[in-house]
């Protein structure tokens, strides 16, 4: 992550740090959905089914090749019910990256793996310039700022065709694709947190162009297209650093999205929709060791152990991995055991402080898998099961606060409505 001073960081709690958004970019460029046996969920869990591939007579190509209409996703659970009158409602759990470039450092793959393993969908957010040659990098006017810049660079040409391969991969293996935008741009006037609604129609129709046309601007034809429409399968997104939220959503919801991640510090509760999108914020959790909580991010753990450094002093590092994954999994259970509010975790595919984070992360997700009730399900998997649930049961879940389980249990709860 290139310039991390510049995102001025504060080595404080959710009041500082998180509140404020301190959101990190992406990679620096130089019981449906759980894998039960009745789920059909991503990978299929224990069952060693190698990932879909799209048969060639179902293909249908869109524009220059680069994306392709292959039919309905693979790897997607059943179509979701609403909740039975006194049913407890599942725990979902969604992660998902910012940024999901691979730069060789085999994270993309190594949470494939992970997810396919567990039953897990993920999202990822893709940030479009990961598709664009650095040679090319004119083709982006960013808001605000100059002509190609970015503040994550851009990839080798050797890392976006691994980045292609691995969104290929994660697509046909029942993951989401959302949208990171293009340049992550944090600071100054040309910052995210400054743009119009209208900025941020450019600045979404350039990242979906990067990506429904990457093989124009790379020329290389030979590679396999992106299995996906893309603008039908955009339903949501993440902004850089948690910023400008407020101006994206008038273009997010007549773009029809459905939901935005990008709330710069929410709790523990059932979310609602802003200006008719569902917002699904990260939150705050009990940061073990402190009286304040820290957001449910990689990037906002670190900056509360090693500040406005990604290589803290090594000796640290056992005891902030323990610190890391013992935050998502209080997170977890405090949701779990209380009023089953959905649970967001952001990551991005770092080494930061010797790679701690993504271990953390891993552990996490191995300690909430297989638990009854448990989702590891995607945001648009999220978004399909509350877009079918009763705005009267919603309303009602939306009553229960942090940590607060439903008195008298969850019968007694929904009679009570």
């Amino acid at each position: 992550m290139r310039g991390m001073s510049r995102r001025g960081l504060l080595g404080a709690g959710i009041g500082a740090a998180a509140a404020i958004g301190i959101g990190a970019c992406g990679t620096d460029a130089g019981t449906s959905g759980n894998g039960g046996p009745d789920t059909g969920g991503p990978g299929d869990k224990g069952s060693g089914r190698p990932s879909a591939k799209p048969s060639e007579k179902n293909v249908r190509m869109i524009g220059d090749g680069s994306t392709a209409d292959t039919g309905k996703q693979p790897h997607q659970p059943p179509a979701p019910v609403p909740l039975e009158p006194g049913e407890t409602p599942p725990q979902f759990v969604v992660f998902s990256w910012d940024g999901a470039g691979e730069v060789g450092n085999g994270l993309f793959p190594r949470f494939l793996d992970l997810a396919k393993d567990h039953g897990a969908a993920m999202t990822f957010f893709l940030s479009g310039v990961y598709l664009l040659p650095e040679s090319k990098k004119t083709l982006y006017r960013p808001p605000g700022n100059a002509v190609g810049a970015s503040d994550i660079g851009y990839l080798t040409d050797a890392h976006i065709k691994d980045t292609l391969k691995y969104i290929r991969q994660a697509w046909l293996e029942g993951h989401e694709i959302g949208t990171h935008f293009n340049g992550h741009f944090c600071a100054g006037s040309g910052s995210v947190g400054n743009w119009s609604p209208k900025q941020w129609r450019d600045e979404t129709e350039q990242a979906i162009g990067f990506v429904t046309e990457w093989k124009t601007n790379s020329g290389w034809k030979e590679l396999d297209p992106l299995p996906f429409d893309y603008r039908r399968e955009l339903v949501g997104g993440r902004t850089p650093c948690l910023l400008g939220q407020d101006k994206l959503l008038p273009t997010a919801a007549r773009m029809g999205w459905r939901y935005d991640a990008s709330s710069p510090g929410g709790r523990q509760m059932w979310p609602d929709k802003r200006q008719g999108v569902w917002d699904l914020p990260l939150q705050g959790v009990p940061f073990p060791g402190h009286s304040f909580e820290v957001l449910s991010m990689d990037y906002n753990i670190l900056a509360n152990q090693s500040g406005n450094s990604t290589k803290g002093v090594p000796a640290n590092y056992p005891g902030w991995r323990k610190q890391a994954t013992k935050a998502y999994l209080s997170g977890f259970n405090r949701a779990y055991e209380s009023n089953r509010a959905p649970f967001f975790i952001g990551n991005h595919f770092e080494e930061w402080n010797g790679g701690i984070y993504m271990d953390a992360v891993e552990e996490a997700l191995k300690g909430m898998a297989g638990k009854k009730d448990v989702r590891l399900v995607s945001f648009r998997q999220f978004t399909d099961w509350l877009d079918v649930q009763d705005p009267a049961v919603l309303t009602k879940l939306r009553t229960l606060e942090v940590g607060q389980a439903p008195a008298g249990g969850w019968n007694t709860f929904f009679k009570a409505a």
